[in-house]
């Protein structure tokens, strides 16, 4: 079994996970209009940028083990501009021989309209982070009525740039 950097490679791949909404890019893609009875659906991109982060090693391994967490913290950036914080917490739920295991998030957005909750379970390799996506299960304010999706993909150990496809 090669020994890899545990809390580098799944911290590198939480940070993005949470950082998703603000307000739609003037370039997103909407469709529907709201008000004529269809959901109505935004895409559009934002930057995940890790603040902090706290690794919580449940049983003192060297490797990855079943329960060890991940809290970490940033802002949501969208053309070098904070609009917005995110908090996450994953959990390790599932070890591999192989250097591989399986992150369960949890994602709180804070922005000024509202929050928004995602969730998710994902694979993390030695290579990093296989494909990032989630669910958005919730929200309050503006996102009130909000479910889609959100994809993420790695673009430093710290950064995270974010597809989000939000129905509302």
């Amino acid at each position: 079994m090669r020994h890899f950097n545990i809390k580098r490679i799944a911290l590198s791949a939480a940070t993005g996970i949470a950082a998703l909404l603000f307000f739609p890019h003037p370039a997103a893609a909407a469709a529907g209009t709201g008000g004529d009875g269809y959901p109505r659906e935004e895409v559009f991109q934002l930057t995940a940028q890790q603040t902090q982060s706290t690794f919580i090693d449940v049983d003192g391994s060297s490797g990855p083990s079943q329960g060890d967490e991940f809290v970490i913290s940033g802002n949501l950036v969208r053309s070098s501009v904070t609009i917005g914080t995110y908090s996450e917490v994953c959990t390790l739920t599932r070890t591999a021989p192989a250097d591989e295991f399986d992150l369960q998030c949890a994602v709180d957005l804070t922005l000024p309209l509202g929050q928004l909750t995602v969730e998710g379970r994902f694979t993390v390799t030695s290579a990093g982070p296989g494909n990032i996506d989630l669910a958005i299960t919730g929200g309050t304010g503006r996102f009130r009525t909000a479910h889609g999706t959100v994809h993420g993909d790695r673009v430093s150990d710290t950064e995270t740039l974010i597809t989000v496809h939000l129905i509302r």
